[in-house]
């Protein structure tokens, strides 16, 4: 089954295509991500002194639009199929693609800031928790499953596992904490694009899906609720939200497989992908 797996096809594009489509890079390219990576971790960085209640979300995605801009990169998300803003801001109750505007934070919100950059051609995608003011105990919990949901799944990232290894470890993790996986929303495949094949889907079985293999690229960005893992998208045709208003959170990086593991091309610079930093 691993060989079959393994088979690969010419593209017109630079690299070689699994079975699935799943294109694989040269190590060459490694360099590429790890730069775009790093540039969106570092806004990501710096926006954190911000966030803070009174503060709005507009003002945060205005900041990161002049942080990308003053790098000499591009926003992968202006412009993108209509939306119009640097970032998305989800807080609270918002699982994923929260449009930032003019409403302040309270004390207590938690929001997650999700950013993708482009460099030289190659897409960073990376998103993170951040919390206004003083954190309420559960929403800490909450934080704390998901970003370690998210280690789990990386964790499970080597050649010959596949992407339900992946999945599984995020969900048997979670559900272990009675909190439930968003299954409505998935990670991608990137590099010198937004979004390509695979879908990494943050639940599944062990031992299914596309077999890993080295030079693959993609995110791995698990949304967690407190409640049940309904979604539903509002009328913006963006902001999606639990159906049950319970809280949830995301974590998100953007990897590459390499012969022996994962190469994380998203990490914090300055140690401020947790949260804890700013709560003591």
């Amino acid at each position: 089954m691993v060989n079959f797996w393994k088979k690969l096809v010419k593209d017109k594009h630079k690299g070689k295509l699994t079975r699935d489509g799943i294109r694989l890079h040269d190590p060459a390219d490694f360099d590429g991500m790890h730069k775009a990576g790093a540039l969106a971790a570092q806004i990501l960085d710096e926006v954190a002194d911000l966030v803070h209640p009174g503060q709005t979300t507009g003002a945060l995605d205005r900041f990161i639009e002049d942080k990308v801009n003053a790098a000499g990169a591009k926003s992968a998300t202006i412009g993108y199929k209509g939306y119009q803003h640097a970032s998305c801001i989800s807080v609270n109750h918002v699982v994923c693609h929260g449009i930032p505007s003019d409403k302040t934070l309270k004390d207590g919100d938690i929001l997650n800031i999700d950013v993708t950059v482009i460099v030289d051609g190659w897409y960073g995608d990376t998103s993170r928790m951040f919390v206004a003011g003083k954190l309420s105990r559960k929403a800490e919990r909450l934080i704390q499953v998901t970003h370690d949901s998210l280690m789990k799944g990386i964790e499970a990232v080597r050649p010959g596992n596949t992407f339900g290894d992946i999945g599984h470890a995020i969900q048997t993790y979670v559900e272990g904490h009675r909190m439930s996986v968003v299954r409505d929303f998935c990670g991608h495949g990137l590099g010198r694009v937004f979004h390509a094949p695979p879908n990494v889907l943050h639940y599944g079985r062990p031992g299914t899906g596309p077999v890993l293999d080295e030079g693959m690229f993609f995110t791995i960005e698990p949304m967690v609720n407190l409640g049940r893992p309904e979604t539903k998208v509002l009328a913006d045709d963006w902001t999606a939200v639990t159906r049950d208003k319970s809280l949830s959170a995301q974590f998100e990086h953007s990897i590459g497989v390499t012969a022996d593991g994962a190469d994380i091309f998203t990490l914090s610079p300055a140690g401020r992908f947790h949260p804890t930093w700013t709560t003591g």
